[in-house]
């Protein structure tokens, strides 16, 4: 059987396509300069065509960061799940992050790039709306460390925090700047060795 046209796809399957199409550009070029045009253009659609289904361009972007917030908590959040200990399910977190942008490269340039705009947009709003939730997820694991004795009691937990995100965004930088997204996933449980040391009980 004939697949469909792809002029003709339901609304809410073109919303998906129209998302993935921004992932993937913003893998290749700087996501502020993806224009409307860009987009309708790898969806083989016009302008118009696309106007149908989201009013405008920050639309559209707040779409993508809807995305990329369910896509990544739900990867984080499953990973976790099967960890037995705190530091295991940071690991988990750590791990399955490193792998998320390993596939997407994108994401760090648009989660970046939305934080840097001036403008309070509602896209802007949703990823520090994903860095909090994601945030309250590690600040339980950390406090549960340290009741649990895995991770010393002196921890700051804001620090331990910020020290697991920086981490990230270490690989993530390094990966940029040589071009290998593959480089996050392979350097992320050596990463996370050296930051668990950082923060682990010595008892």
């Amino acid at each position: 059987m004939a697949m469909p046209s792809a002029k003709y796809l339901p609304a809410e399957a073109r919303r998906a396509e129209t998302v993935e199409a921004v992932v993937a550009l913003a893998a290749e070029q700087n996501p502020g300069d993806i224009t409307t045009a860009a987009i309708a253009s790898r969806l083989g659609l016009t302008q118009g065509a696309l106007f149908r289904h989201f009013p405008n361009k920050d639309a559209i972007l707040e779409a993508v960061m809807a995305w990329v917030s369910d896509r990544l908590l739900s990867r984080v959040d499953t990973a976790m799940a099967g960890a037995t200990t705190p530091l295991a399910a940071m690991e988990a977190a750590f791990l399955a992050h490193a792998a998320f942008v390993s596939e997407h490269p994108g994401v760090p340039r648009m989660l970046f790039g939305e934080l840097q705009r001036s403008e309070d947009t509602a896209a802007k709003r949703l990823v520090r709306t994903l860095l909090g939730r994601y945030r309250e997820r590690l600040a339980r694991l950390v406090e549960q460390g340290k009741r649990e004795g895995s991770i010393a009691a002196d921890v700051d937990t804001g620090v331990a925090l910020s020290g697991f995100i920086g981490t990230l965004q270490g690989l993530v930088i390094q990966s940029l700047l040589s071009g290998e997204p593959g480089r996050i996933r392979e350097g992320a449980p050596a990463a996370f060795a050296l930051y668990r040391r950082g923060i682990g009980s010595q008892a």
